[in-house]
């Protein structure tokens, strides 16, 4: 089966796992404090209205960034919850557990008043870093350049810095055992610890090359508007995060798509430098734990479409 006939599977990084996401599940892998490992199963639940929304280009990114934060945000609170607990204390966490729709309304809105703030911050504090140069790079087109610098040095300097930590690091690792395990699956090759290990931990479809990509996407956006007064700067800026969001996911689905085709696939080269700082080598023992959860995925998966398949003969 080429890669072109593949299902198409995405992944994220948690605390000591990984996520898959398929067409009918989502499932999480983690590794517990006794060395065990712990699962989170999870349908995908379609929406009619999102699933409407996708299938408009430019739309389809914005409705793909608020379903992966929600979803992701599931996750990532079942990961930090259990990662350092020992399963014979699993009581303990029962006892301290809310209402399923308390907790993800409380994790929901954590992730997008986390989401605004940072997206805001990278957006704004570039502007006023250009306006300080302004007496030396006065035009819209040099400050608009000289505002992408700032936003991408920002960037660098803070997934460098929080990578430095021992928890990112350890998430980061995880992150590279994710894509090594796409990678293997899409070459066609057996999931083992070996063949996994021997694949890149890089990956074009990867959401850090969509983050360098809004980067790149803005400048040309904001070259389309004043610089001037500092307010409108503000606002326009504000205002076009969701065509900035849009244009960028359309950019990685085509570099994608040209990953294949010389000379074409250098486009999607600066996203895949960036994973350099977002990725790290995992060892042995995570790539089991990313192995374990994307083959429990595809079982999962068959057994779903097997159900249909069935369905549809009665």
């Amino acid at each position: 089966m080429s890669n072109s006939q593949k299902p198409v599977y995405g992944g994220q990084a948690v605390v000591e796992g990984v996520m898959f996401g398929g067409k009918h599940h989502y499932v999480t892998a983690i590794r517990r404090k006794d060395r065990s490992v712990d699962y989170l199963h999870l349908p995908r639940k379609a929406n009619p209205y999102f699933s409407t929304l996708k299938k408009i280009p430019f739309l389809r990114g914005i409705i793909a960034i608020i379903e992966a934060s929600a979803n992701g945000s599931k996750h990532l609170n079942f990961s930090t919850e259990r990662f350092d607990v020992d399963p014979k204390e699993d009581h303990t966490l029962k006892e301290k557990e809310v209402s399923k729709l308390t907790m993800y309304l409380g994790v929901a809105t954590i992730g997008v008043i986390s989401f605004l703030f940072g997206k805001f911050a990278f957006t704004l504090i570039p502007v006023f870093l250009a306006v300080l140069t302004k007496p030396i790079f006065p035009s819209d087109f040099a400050q608009v350049l000289v505002e992408g610098f700032f936003k991408l040095i920002l960037l660098l300097c803070y997934i460098y810095f929080v990578s430095l930590t021992p928890l990112i690091k350890r998430v980061f690792q995880y992150h590279g055992a994710e894509h090594k395990v796409i990678n293997t699956f899409e070459d066609g090759a057996e999931l083992t610890v070996e063949n996994v290990q021997a694949h890149s931990r890089l990956h074009y479809r990867c959401g850090s090359s969509f983050i360098l990509f809004t980067v790149v996407v803005g400048v040309f956006v904001y070259l389309l508007v004043p610089t001037s007064p500092l307010w409108l700067r503000i606002v326009d800026r504000l205002l076009l995060i969701p065509v900035v969001l849009g244009i960028a996911f359309e950019v990685l689905q085509v570099t994608n798509k040209l990953r294949d085709i010389p000379v074409l696939k250098y486009l999607g080269l600066p996203g895949l430098w960036l994973q350099l700082l977002t990725t790290k080598e995992p060892t042995n023992d995570q790539v089991e734990v990313a192995i374990l959860s994307f083959k429990e995925l595809l079982k999962m998966e068959k057994e779903t479409e097997d159900q249909i398949e069935a369905e549809e003969i009665v």
